[in-house]
Formats: C-alpha cells, structure tokens, sequence
C-alpha cells in the first residue's frame, strides 16, 4: 500500500468522509436530549423515594413503588437508548476511517464502510424508536398522575 500524496486526491476524499459526520452531528444532539431525560428520570426517582421514606401512608406508598417501577423502566431505556447512540456514533467514526482510507491508501474498504455505515443507521434507528416508546411511556405516567390528583379531589374529606 503506497500513500498517495496528490492533493486533489485528499480533498476529494475528506468530502466523501464529511458526509456521514451530519450524522454524527444529530447522534451528539439525541444523546444530549437522552441524558437529560434520564437525568430528569433520576431526579424523580429519589424524590419519590424519599418522599415513601417518610410516610407509613399505605396508599401511597403503593403508589410509589407502582411509580418506581415505571421510572426504572424508562431508566432501563434511555440507558439503552444512550448504548444505541454511542454504537451509532462508534460505527460512523469506523465508516469515516475506512472512507478516508479507502480513497487515500488504495485500501479495499468500501464494502465494510458500507456495512458499518448500514449498521450505524439501523442503531441510531432503534434509538428513536426506544425515544419515541420512553416518551409515550413518560405520558402515559403523567396521564396516571392526573387520574389519581382528579380522584383524590372528588373524595368527601373525613
């Protein structure tokens, strides 16, 4: 393998190498609005517990730990979500080298940068559907808690 040194030659393949880092662009900017959903999902998981800490309030506590599990759920998926990213991001880096290579060193890689270019999109494709099933989940939780504020009002107090 020889090093071809030709200019033209470089610039043709860092713009062939520069296309799929938009997508890198739109992976750094899922990952962002992931982990500040999973941060939100931690802060009410401890505000919840130390709220069901603090009560004998069978009820609630009942609740709670109805409450917990959903947060654990939505937890389990924005981690997975997050993983599914990062493999996305990981997959187009290796699709960038093999890219760039490809066109500089007369390195027969194209049919691997296909494959993990392929790869990257169908994990950052799983992501969003994870996303989207996380944030339908986050409603419905939502939905539950406005139920339950609506039926505690209508109780005759004792």
């Amino acid at each position: 393998m020889s090093l071809v040194v030709d200019s033209s030659s470089i610039t043709h393949s860092i713009q062939l190498a520069v296309a799929p880092v938009f997508l890198l662009t739109a992976v750094a900017g899922m990952i962002g609005a992931v982990a500040g959903r999973l941060a939100r999902i931690i802060d009410r998981a401890r505000v919840v517990e130390d709220r069901a800490n603090r009560t004998q309030d069978g009820e609630f506590l009942a609740r709670a730990v109805l409450e917990l599990g959903y947060l654990r759920t939505r937890g389990r998926m924005a981690n997975g979500c997050i993983g599914l990213l990062t493999l996305c991001g990981f997959l187009i880096g290796v699709t960038i080298i093999l890219l760039f290579l490809g066109e500089t060193i007369n390195f027969r890689g194209h049919t691997w940068a296909m494959g993990t270019f392929l790869a990257g999109v169908l994990s950052f494709l799983l992501a969003l559907v994870i996303f989207f099933v996380e944030t339908v989940m986050a409603t419905r939780l939502l939905n539950f808690h406005m139920l339950r504020s609506h039926e505690q009002a209508q109780r005759p107090a004792p």
